[in-house]
């Protein structure tokens, strides 16, 4: 799979250990996939959102800067302590690996296949989700696509055609998670 690592800036605190238990716990294990984030404000609000839906991972994919990245850090707020991360070259091996292991992959797209997020509650909970968010202007990748269980948009009624990565991944969140 590339060049994975993963990250505990620091050692676990008694804190950080009951929220990973919570965690670990949940009914259903949420990871996200980001793919070629380009901003660092965003990958650290992304960490943020993912730590309040209780994601237990995020893949950091492609040319997303990492927590190692001070602006990360900095957004992110400590999520990157309570959301464990890997970094991956490449996405499509790690879908593809996940996909292979069980996975419900997930990806949030406007695309000709995909569907409105109000359907998102008849996906199958019960096997683990991964959740793919895409660059800010070129979205998800295509051979990305290819390997989802499910692609979902976010209806949108104003002017613009997308809300900004972190926010649609926050609304994404909320109804995959609930």
């Amino acid at each position: 799979m590339g060049k994975t690592r993963l990250i505990f800036s620091q050692s676990l605190t008694t804190e950080i250990k009951h929220n990973l238990s919570e965690i670990s716990s949940h009914k259903h294990k949420y990871s996200v996939l980001l793919d070629n984030i380009r901003s660092a404000w965003n990958a650290g609000s992304i960490l943020r959102s993912a730590d309040g839906f209780g994601y237990s991972h995020a893949y950091m994919c492609g040319i997303t800067p990492t927590p190692d990245n001070d602006a990360v850090k900095k957004t992110s707020l400590g999520s990157e302590r309570s959301v464990t991360w890997t970094y991956h070259n490449d996405a499509v091996i790690l879908a593809t690996d996940l996909r292979s292991r069980g996975w419900n992959i997930v990806a949030l797209e406007d695309h000709e296949h995909s569907r409105q997020l109000t359907d998102v509650s008849k996906h199958k909970k019960e096997k683990p989700t991964l959740l793919i968010v895409g660059n800010e202007t070129t979205g998800v990748d295509n051979h990305l696509l290819d390997l989802c269980d499910e692609i979902y948009h976010i209806p949108m009624y104003g002017e613009k055609k997308s809300f900004n990565v972190a926010i649609a991944f926050s609304i994404a969140s909320y109804a995959i998670t609930r």
